[in-house]
């Protein structure tokens, strides 16, 4: 169907792509008139675009040096989301990059329309965004080699260090990177175990991109492997709980937690690893609901001691 403003905006990304594009060539590729041509380039000018011609028959026109983002292209929603993107950076534990993301803002508040830097303006005014309390930093060259790897299909060598202090030399073929529960993880092959293996980028180091390419397995979800695996990754306790609540409810009120979940004898049993257990146990309290504890006995105690806080709080 035809459209003006397609039109116009397919004018907008020849320009882009070439150096001087001519008014006929311009009226060949379009299939309208040198005319209609006339029309779209006053059109974009209009928007705020800076087209530069020369005229004749054989004039020319071309963007002027320097101009890349076409400012139209933001509507004051997606302008919204540039400037909460951009600032959102800590709430995934990249905050090293705050000053790629300032410079990444200064830049497109030059280039946006008055209109648009104003809702942008709006934004970094009104809203304030503080990372959760889980968030773990990570390095963000790590995540970057990371990433790169995996769309080259190249393994990725680097140091890990296990939550007890452990290190390890590991080489991995990367199939994918996910942000859960304020962390990042890499799931992928690690050749030294012959299995798949979730690592935390948190405890990376030294991380290089290998020489040796790998295919990754068809349709593979690293995010479904790592939602189904991490309640298990190791942990000084293995938690074994029944809850007073159903599996539905249990799903929507524990998902962020890192928990397995099932139905089980009119509630929910609740599995996983944990290396704090006072938190925890302080968290099932909150749900308000019967809870059975099966093991460990150290979840017990902390049970225990959170009563005894709780009653001392009373007197």
């Amino acid at each position: 169907m035809y459209d003006p403003v397609m039109r116009v905006l397919t004018v907008l990304e020849i320009l882009q792509a070439r150096e001087r594009v001519t008014g006929p060539e311009l009226a060949r590729r379009m299939e309208v008139s040198r005319r209609t041509v006339q029309r779209y380039v006053a059109r974009l000018q209009d928007l705020g675009i800076p087209v530069e011609g020369t005229p004749g028959v054989g004039g020319a026109y071309r963007l002027r040096p320097g101009f890349r983002l076409p400012p139209l292209m933001f509507t004051d929603e997606e302008a919204f989301a540039l400037a909460l993107g951009l600032r959102a950076l800590r709430h995934v534990g990249l905050e090293a990059f705050a000053p790629a993301a300032e410079g990444a803002a200064a830049k497109l508040t030059r280039v946006l329309p008055d209109a648009v830097r104003e809702r942008v303006g709006d934004v970094e005014e009104a809203v304030t965004l503080e990372a959760g309390r889980w968030t773990v930093a990570t390095d963000p060259a790590t995540v970057l080699t990371v990433a790169a790897s995996i769309r080259a299909r190249r393994t990725v060598r680097f140091r890990y260090m296990t939550h007890d202090g452990a290190v390890s030399e590991r080489s991995v073929e990367p199939y994918g990177l996910v942000h859960l529960d304020g962390r990042w993880y890499l799931v992928g092959h690690c050749q030294m175990r012959r299995a798949l293996r979730t690592f935390r980028l948190d405890r990376v180091t030294d991380v290089v991109e290998g020489d040796s390419a790998f295919e990754r397995p068809a349709a593979f979800d690293a995010r479904q492997f790592l939602v189904a695996s991490l309640p298990f990754v190791k942990e000084p306790y293995d938690v074994e709980v029944w809850l007073g609540l159903s599996p539905e409810a249990a799903v929507r009120r524990l998902e962020p937690w890192r928990v397995s979940l099932e139905a089980a004898d009119g509630g929910t049993r609740l599995r996983c690893t944990r290396d704090e257990l006072e938190p925890f146990a302080a968290m099932l309290l909150g749900l308000g609901c019967p809870l059975r504890v099966h093991g460990p006995q150290a979840l017990r105690d902390a049970f225990a001691t959170l009563a005894g806080r709780a009653s001392a709080a009373a007197r």
